[in-house]
């Protein structure tokens, strides 16, 4: 079979460009469009979010117990459906006989609606007749997009992850499209961040509401051209053999999390996840609530951060060389920690100003988002090779649909903690939250939700600790990946001899 050229490698990552996009509009905005904040424009109090949005998602009547929103319930929603739909997607893309291979027709098909639902978790019933009260249909119709979305991402996700792994023959080739793909990811969760900044132009003529959807929809337009370009300038059966799997989906799933090394590489995958989207999620509250910034900076300080980790992306490579893919890892996670750690601590470092904390922030973490955006997904790739190598069968598919579904579960887990968390220490009572619909973020809960950030991120390297990349990287060495066994010849296992 062909190998990928570097040009090729390139378009392949544009898919990414497109799917992070889309994700990252649903990661960086959907709560801060619901959640209620303030800001001072002007030497005035300019309040934003659901008090003038359509769709009261964050309605303080709407809690359960007072604490958990109704948006991390349906959050949790799409975590059960998804513990069905990505095994069932990931065996189809698996064991799939079409002749134009088993991953691109699974792309092609779920770019376009995909994209469309992202836009329509923003368009809830009550636009139409202008109401702004919550309603149950309001509900229902965010329930059933945001499930619609996560479904169409794993059916687009799943297989070009896969490919990751088959596209990749040699550890060289795997390390550059995992570069690429990480690249292209950034760009895009930046992309879908700068609608703070333009939906700002168009407020004050057709408001708050229409300013978001007139600032996603060329997002979105975008993103679906990305996600369909490289189904069309690859041809997919030239680089890959498709042999289909044929096995049972949930037999599949459960032959995978039989590999120890996988299990233990998933659940510090999760803990990555939740850490990195609640700040993620939390950055437009530190920067407004914490830092009394504007949400502009929300942009700038995203775009620091993702120009200043590319700048280390070069270097990815060469330090998996002569570390190892694991020692890496966890060194990101710790960095990571730290960011997380001063972003805890805006408050109580108030005598420093907001925009110098800010940069800060993106310095510290800049280098381990550029491990963490590489890495994990080259090592996912390995563990399903030496799979394949002890099994006979290759099941891509299923290892990067525990992937996705981690990233998906650590997602939600991260959106109900941190609409929990952000409104600890509100002054009114519950009643008066329950009479009011203006619940907002405050000091308090936001430091609360940067240290759970720090402890997630801590636990997501003590986890990783067990995984045994010396044995994984032995049964899959190739002419080539000398270098790359050298690393990992002192790797050590907490507990194993």
């Amino acid at each position: 079979m062909k190998r990928l050229t570097k040009k090729q490698m390139w378009i392949f990552a544009i898919g990414q460009l497109g799917w992070s996009i889309l994700g990252g509009i649903i990661n960086a905005c959907l709560i801060a469009f619901y959640l209620p904040t303030s800001e001072t424009v002007d030497g005035k109090e300019v309040f934003s979010g659901t008090k003038i949005a359509f769709f009261n998602i964050m309605d303080p009547r709407l809690l359960i117990l007072g604490v958990i929103s109704i948006l991390g319930l349906i959050t949790a929603l799409c975590r059960v459906w998804d513990a069905v739909s990505d095994p069932v997607i990931a065996n189809l893309s698996d064991n799939s006989r079409n002749p134009k291979g088993r991953r691109m027709p699974f792309m092609r098909f779920a770019a376009i609606p995909f994209a469309l639902i992202t836009l329509l978790v923003f368009m809830a019933p009550s636009l139409f007749y202008g109401g702004q009260e919550p309603t149950g249909w309001n509900i229902a119709w965010v329930a059933i997009m945001l499930v619609l979305f996560y479904t169409f991402m794993t059916i687009y996700c799943t297989p070009y992850n896969a490919l990751i792994s088959e596209f990749g023959k040699t550890q060289e080739d795997r390390m550059f499209i995992s570069t690429a793909i990480s690249l292209t990811y950034f760009a895009g969760t930046l992309l879908a961040y700068t609608p703070y900044v333009t939906a700002g132009l168009f407020a004050s003529k057709v408001g708050f509401y229409w300013s978001y959807i007139i600032s996603f929809a060329p997002l979105i337009v975008i993103a679906c051209v990305a996600m369909l370009i490289p189904t069309f300038c690859l041809k997919e059966t030239d680089f890959v053999e498709s042999k289909p799997a044929n096995s049972n989906a949930f037999k599949s799933l459960a032959k995978t999390f039989k590999n120890k090394n996988f299990r233990v590489f998933t659940a510090s995958d999760l803990m990555y996840w939740i850490g990195l989207t609640l700040f993620q999620t939390g950055l437009p509250f530190f920067v407004v609530v914490s830092m009394k910034l504007t949400t502009f900076y929300t942009t700038v300080f995203m775009g620091v951060m993702t120009v200043l980790s590319a700048a280390f992306y070069p270097f990815v490579t060469k330090l998996v060389k002569k570390f190892g893919k694991k020692k890496l890892v966890i060194a990101g996670f710790l960095g990571l920690s730290l960011a997380y750690l001063i972003t805890a601590l805006i408050n109580v470092l108030s005598f420093i100003p907001g925009i110098v904390l800010g940069f800060v922030i993106c310095v510290v973490a800049a280098f381990p988002m550029s491990l963490l955006g590489i890495i994990p997904q080259s090592i996912v790739a390995d563990v399903a090779e030496a799979d394949s190598v002890d099994s006979g069968e290759k099941r891509e598919g299923m290892f990067f649909a525990a992937r996705t579904f981690a990233m998906k579960l650590g997602q939600s887990i991260a959106m109900l903690v941190f609409t929990t968390f952000a409104i600890i220490g509100s002054t009114a009572s519950f009643e008066e939250l329950r009479q009011s619909t203006q619940l907002r973020p405050n000091t308090t809960g936001l430091m609360i939700a940067g240290f759970a950030a720090v402890a997630f991120c801590v636990a997501g390297a003590v986890i990783l600790l067990f995984y045994n990349e010396k044995k994984v990287m032995k049964k899959i060495a190739k002419a080539g990946d000398e270098s790359f066994l050298e690393a990992v010849e002192n790797d050590k296992v907490p507990g194993e001899k």
